[in-house]
């Protein structure tokens, strides 16, 4: 398996990234195929969201062909506009806020790079600086788009894809490893390798505006969708902390697919929880260090080489 949303049957994405000429920047497709439901948790107070309000759990979600995470903000929302011509019906979408990281701050993702995401999808999901994550920043360090995926008894598959974009810290100061490395498959993650930790507390830039945004997918049929967005959610709080803060905006789409049993509902949510907290160690460990006119947005990788050099990816 890929270890990857994409995981999830007929599940598919794509990217549009954007990186230079001021811009740092981009925008995430996630693509469902017909009959898939969605819904959405939305938590934090200040997110930037569009079209939200048709996955309203209290109806149970309801059939979309997509969803688009973008950079850029409430401007990137306009990304969606793109995505829509390209299926053929409305797109939710979600944006986080990476506004003049590449130094000019009307550089942000549109119509087009919503249309080119769309066109870019299929089962291979590359990460780090890519779509959604290209201008993400987490804490002092650079963020990153990631996924990763958990297949269940009975051929369940639950998968998730997440932009990590938080003012909240997900790597432990006094062990170099990020908080939900515990989750990881065998071997999925990297142990601590004697990094110099004290020359990797480093003062960074200001806080940044905070939001992680993602998307979880299953093929199994649920009787409440919105419990699989609610244990994303959790998988968050596990990898981000704080998180879920008066400025942030953190969003989680949910999708069943509806083609196989549940079976066992709370180790499908346990598998949630812990594949889209894996999902964002991925785009930190991903992420590689940048350079702007706006400063210096340094990568895991670079401040902890000793563990990261453990790291095998997916």
């Amino acid at each position: 398996m890929r270890n990857a949303i994409t995981d999830v049957p007929g599940v598919l994405v794509g990217h549009a990234t954007r990186i230079g000429g001021g811009a740092l920047t981009g925008v995430t497709a996630v693509l469902f195929p017909a009959g898939s439901v969605s819904t959405v948790d939305v938590r934090g107070g200040a997110p930037a969201t569009r079209d939200t309000a048709a996955l309203d759990p209290r109806y149970g979600g309801r059939e979309v062909r997509g969803v688009v995470l973008a950079g850029g903000s409430a401007y990137g929302l306009a990304a969606a506009d793109g995505a829509a011509r390209e299926v053929g019906s409305f797109v939710p979408a979600a944006a986080l806020f990476d506004l003049g990281r590449g130094g000019d701050f009307s550089a942000r993702p549109g119509a087009e790079e919503g249309a080119e995401a769309v066109r870019n999808a299929g089962v291979e999901v590359a990460q780090g600086n890519v779509g959604a994550g290209t201008g993400a920043l987490n804490a002092t360090l650079k963020g990153g788009l990631g996924t990763a995926s958990a297949v269940l008894p009975g051929g369940v598959a639950v998968g998730a894809v997440a932009a990590l974009n938080a003012v909240g810290p997900s790597v432990d100061v006094d062990t170099g490893l990020p908080f939900a490395t515990h989750l990881g498959l065998p071997g999925e993650f990297p142990t601590y390798q004697g990094d110099d930790l004290a020359a990797a507390r480093v003062e960074g830039h200001a806080p940044p505006f905070n939001t992680v945004i993602g998307a979880v997918a299953t093929n199994a049929r649920l009787p409440h969708l919105f419990a699989l967005a609610n244990a994303a959610q959790d998988g968050l709080a596990a990898a981000v902390r704080p998180a879920h803060g008066l400025t942030d905006g953190d969003t989680v789409f949910a999708t069943s697919t509806g083609t196989h049993d549940a079976g066992d509902v709370d180790l499908l949510l346990a598998a949630a929880r812990a594949v889209f907290a894996r999902a964002l160690v991925h785009g930190l460990l991903r992420a590689e260090s940048v350079t702007t006119p706006w400063g210096r947005l340094p990568a895991y990788r670079e401040l902890y080489p000793r563990t990261a050099a453990t790291y095998r990816g997916n």
